[in-house]
């Protein structure tokens, strides 16, 4: 609105960009400690600026560089702009990624460990640079002037048809032509365009709200994935540069080989073609997502489910002892016996709110078990998972954790000891990595890695392997002679499935990518009048926040109970969503490039009063 009716595209750029430059200084100087700014109210102010400035630069970028074309003549080289411009996207949005981690955390200032003000201040200052750059070329750019109050007289000319259409009982080839007794004939043309695009534009969402899970469901997935590569460890987010990546090398690729084979093919023939078959892709990627996601549930552990209990039992004695347990629901009395610093588990017990479950323990003749003999009831609530520790002070009971644990492992000791010890955990640079001693149950976070572990300054155990995403229990036995036992139990599986299984899914959503969001771009400016190029670009912008509150109110929503399940819904979704869009763009009637003569003359709205209205 600021750019096609008041200030022009490239003013707008200019002062935007001041504003963007000045919010990415303001939140480094915030970074300083020597200048100790309020963080809170500063930061937000940056933001505040930041995405005021970047809301404002995003859409008149596009329009501006478009703008630079002879249309219909350079029809063929508008494309290869937009191409162009969305790798310039990508190839910014890579750099940053790889450089903005290292200019935060391995570079030192102000006497700290890393170095946010750097981070932040580097793309301010870029953008400033940006700024000279742009200023020193405006006298080559083609620089067309803003037509005045583009929205107001669109609004008023849409209302006065509308009110005039019900009122009127002529029939007219379009209901906008009732207001060609007031309104020039091309700005009625120009708002038939402009409400074609926009009705077009209505199913666009969807796909933003599948792309844009790369960022957070595609990323929890990556966490939950085996992310060694030899002695490199890929993390989850890192997966993210994928894209970007992949977009430098598909837009070319596309250009060169793809799109002619396609239209060789008679796959694509119109821009809205393109589309289509990227909006499939982008399902057809959720699909696979769905798909790897299945292939993960095995190692996800046993999850808590409604109307169920889980139970687990842990034997703290390094001798075997017997466990009977009734379960009034079924009438059945289990009768197991539970192995030395072993355990026994029951996962599917059902329960509403709570059920108890009477109990019998008795050790054998080894002399360490003899005094183990306790009666009681285990009392389950649903939808928990509830464990049992089994030592010479009774039944210790406990709610678990067994959820899969996110960069590194859960480890939980259970000790059975006569005194107080201490418990030391060492990687193989005999550095600690937990230090508690024997009376804390709590469950801890490691890195993944090879420890050995310590009590008291004795080695128990060494050299065992934590595999990332794992749950560990690990059961501690003091015998009467001050020896010590331990075993390693396994409660969630550790991550198993290689995170390089993802790569399909990047690749194929990439490949959507590119030819629904550069296509779209291109047809936004191509199909835009010329008073509103500008704003449609904004409308495009828009759909991406449509997309997001789509996923927002899915995830929201719960209601789903699994990952895969609400993979293959947005595939469903997505593929329905296209048919839509497809019967709709068989009926879009494209809008014939003009001239640039032509563009510039009909970018001035004009109101007409007549003499003579015409009659109802």
């Amino acid at each position: 609105m600021i750019a096609d009716g008041w200030l022009g595209r490239s003013r707008t750029i200019f002062y935007l960009s001041l504003v963007y430059a000045t919010g990415s200084v303001l939140i480094s100087l915030t970074a300083m400690p020597p200048l100790d700014l309020p963080k809170l109210e500063f930061t937000i102010l940056a933001l505040l600026l930041i995405a005021f400035g970047t809301g404002g630069i995003k859409p008149c970028v596009s329009a501006f560089g478009g703008d630079q074309f002879k249309l219909p003549e350079q029809e063929r080289y508008l494309g290869y702009f937009f191409s162009l411009f969305y790798f310039s996207i990508n190839a910014g949005s890579l750099i940053s990624t790889f450089l903005t981690p290292i200019l935060r955390a391995d570079v030192h200032c102000f006497g700290e460990n890393d170095c946010y003000s750097l981070a932040f201040g580097v793309p301010g200052l870029l953008m400033i640079v940006s700024i000279v750059f742009f200023v020193a070329g405006k006298r080559l750019y083609i620089i067309k002037n803003p037509a005045g109050n583009v929205l107001g007289n669109v609004s008023a000319c849409v209302g006065y048809a509308l009110v005039k259409s019900n009122k009127s009982k002529e029939k007219r080839e379009h209901w906008l032509d009732h207001a060609d007794d007031k309104y020039d004939s091309s700005l009625i043309e120009d708002v038939k365009g402009l409400l074609r695009v926009l009705v077009l534009f209505i199913p666009l969402p969807i796909f933003w709200a599948l792309f844009d899970q790369q960022g957070s469901r595609w990323t929890f997935q990556a966490d939950r994935m085996y992310q060694e590569i030899g002695s490199w460890t890929l993390k989850a987010d890192q997966m993210q540069v994928l894209n970007p990546l992949l977009i430098l090398v598909f837009i070319p690729l596309f250009e060169v080989a793809i799109y002619p084979f396609l239209t060789w093919c008679k796959l694509i023939r119109k821009p809205l073609h393109k589309m289509i078959w990227g909006g499939i892709l982008a399902a057809a990627a959720f699909v696979i997502s769905g798909i790897v996601e299945l292939n993960l549930l095995p190692t996800y552990g046993t999850p808590v489910s409604d109307g169920l209990a889980q139970l687990r039992v842990y034997n703290g004695f390094n001798c075997n002892i017997t466990l009977n347990v009734y379960n009034p629901a079924d009438n059945v009395t289990d009768k197991v016996i539970i192995d030395a610093l072993g355990v026994y588990e029951k996962l599917d017990i059902e329960a509403h709110q709570q059920i108890e479950l009477p109990y019998s323990l008795r050790g054998g003749n080894n002399s360490d078990c003899m005094n183990v003999n306790y009666e009681g009831k285990f009392v389950l609530k649903e939808k928990t998972a509830n464990s049992f520790f089994v030592s010479n002070n009774g039944v210790y009971q406990y709610e678990d954790n067994n959820d899969k644990a996110i960069d590194g492992v859960k480890v939980r000791f259970l000790s059975n000891t006569f005194s107080m010890s201490q418990i030391l955990m060492q990687d193989k640079k005999n550095r600690t990595k937990l230090n508690i001693t024997t009376d804390n149950k709590l469950q801890a976070s490691l890195e993944k890695g090879t420890y050995d572990i310590m009590v008291d300054g004795t080695l128990v155990m060494q050299e065992i392997s934590l595999q990332t995403g794992a749950v560990y229990a690990i059961p501690l036995y003091e015998d009467k002679g001050g020896n010590f036992y331990l075993d390693i139990i396994t409660v969630t599986p550790p991550n198993s499935l290689h995170i390089l299984w993802l790569v399909p899914q990047y690749v194929v959503m990439t490949m959507g990518e590119v030819m629904f969001s550069v296509t779209g771009l291109e047809f936004s400016f191509t199909q835009a009048p010329a008073s509103m190029k500008s704003v449609l670009q904004s409308v495009w912008l828009l759909t991406v926040a449509f997309g997001n509150l789509i996923v927002v109110l899915i995830v929201e929503g719960n209601f789903l109970d699994a990952q895969w399940k609400e993979f293959f819904l947005f595939a469903g979704l997505m593929l329905l969503d296209m048919l839509i869009f497809t019967v709709m763009a068989l009926r879009y009637k494209y809008v014939e490039l003009k001239s640039s003569a032509e563009d510039l003359a009909t970018s001035e709205f004009k109101m007409v009063e007549k003499n003579e209205p015409k009659s109802n």
